[in-house]
């Protein structure tokens, strides 16, 4: 299972918001490869990227600060999200060096897309199913929708999806713990691996979710919580580590 840091883009600068609250941000830095590069340093093994500007606007906004990242780490596995709703993007992303595409609102709206993309860059597409009590919201979390997220997850079961972000609103920024039942209802819903977004604060969120890291849970994206220091992304990877080798 793979601790994964956060750094999510608005205006150029890294924020975080508080359940995806476009007004409700803190700024943690205005250098994102700066941030990417620290987050490296500690021992990162994938980054996570989202172009907040872009979820809200439909198309990407800060693919430039992306680029900049990927640029300075060549080898490490980078995933982005935020605006993505056309091939050309996606290939704009991939040439750029990013390892995976994140799509959200347009999987939801459009999941023959997700098919479509998935066979143009095969193992390169991720669904990113964002929930407030177990339905599926979009458009920058903004409108819930009527279809339940582990429904949604199960119509991407052959379309080659390489994973699902699963994130709860609700918990999102608050630091208030990871969901793990909702988590391990989205793994067990699919063949398809999880990834834990929402909630995460320290080292209990990451073991509660590591124990169940052969149902499904691949990884687990962190933010607030590395940056404001409840979370050491060393200590994380280190229990994680003894986890699975069963120390």
């Amino acid at each position: 299972m793979l601790v994964i840091p956060a750094i999510d883009l608005k205006d150029g600068q890294c924020v975080r918001l508080r359940q995806g609250l476009m007004d409700d941000s803190t700024v943690f830095s205005d250098n994102p490869a700066a941030t990417a590069t620290r987050w490296v340093e500690e021992g990162a093994r994938r980054l996570h990227l989202v172009d907040l500007n872009g979820a809200f606007e439909g198309e990407p906004m800060n693919a430039a600060a992306v680029e900049a990242i990927a640029r300075a780490h060549p080898n490490l596995p980078i995933q982005i999200g935020g605006g993505i709703r056309d091939l050309p993007t996606i290939e704009r992303y991939l040439k750029a060096g990013v390892s995976y595409v994140i799509l959200g609102t347009k999987a939801v709206k459009e999941p023959d897309f997700v098919r479509t993309a998935c066979q143009a860059f095969p193992g390169k597409v991720i669904v990113g199913i964002d929930a407030k009590h177990g339905m599926v919201a979009t458009d920058g979390w903004a409108e819930v929708s009527s279809t339940a997220a582990t429904e949604l997850a199960k119509s991407f079961e052959q379309a080659g999806v390489s994973a699902i972000i699963y994130t709860d609103i609700a918990r999102d920024g608050m630091m208030q713990g990871v969901n793990v039942e909702a988590t391990l209802e989205m793994a067990r819903a699919s063949s398809i691996p999880v990834i834990a977004s929402g909630g995460i604060t320290d080292l209990d969120d990451i073991r509660a979710l590591a124990v169940h890291a052969h149902e499904g849970i691949e990884g687990a994206i962190t933010g607030r919580a590395i940056y404001e220091g409840t979370l050491q992304l060393a200590e994380a990877n280190a229990l994680i580590d003894a986890l699975m080798s069963g120390n």
